[in-house]
């Protein structure tokens, strides 16, 4: 079983994103039954709001259903939980590494690292393009999923 956790600012556009397009590939795949997926947030501002609208409709316009999600915050004991904890930009990885005490057991990655990139997840919050968004996680999740077929699957 591969545990993923996808994290960003406040767990209602990027991050929830991540989470159901990466479900989405999982089950495409055939490989439901190797993956759990969640993703939570790395700050207390949207503590229980429901996905971001933004992000609803990007993902609903391609048949991905979030119903249901609401933010939630990571927890300490998320870190023995999930193979990998990925973050959407440099922020996000401070606050992992922070959060969970240097990443001793190197977990903590930005997303479109997979991808073979130093760019960080484009954050609709502040440019309202989820479509931008939704590219760069969808990049980021096709690759991690190669990742994980390969380093984890494949043992």
């Amino acid at each position: 079983m591969v545990n993923l956790l996808f994290v960003c600012h406040g767990n209602i556009c990027r991050s929830p994103m991540a989470e159901f397009v990466m479900k989405r590939l999982v089950s495409d795949a055939g490989l439901d039954a190797f993956f759990h997926i969640e993703s939570a947030a790395l700050r207390d501002d949207e503590l229980g709001s429901p996905v971001h609208r933004g992000t609803r409709r990007v993902l609903e316009k391609r048949g991905i259903s979030c119903d249901g999600k609401t933010a939630r915050k990571v927890v300490r004991k998320d870190y023995d939980a999930f193979d990998l904890i990925v973050g959407m930009d440099h922020e996000n990885e401070e606050d992992m590494r922070d959060f969970f005490n240097d990443d001793p057991k190197n977990k903590c990655r930005l997303l479109l690292s997979f991808a073979g990139s130093n760019r960080v997840v484009s954050d609709p919050w502040y440019h309202g393009d989820f479509e931008q968004t939704y590219d760069d996680v969808v990049k980021g999740c096709e690759a991690l999923l190669e990742y994980c077929k390969k380093n984890y699957l494949n043992r």
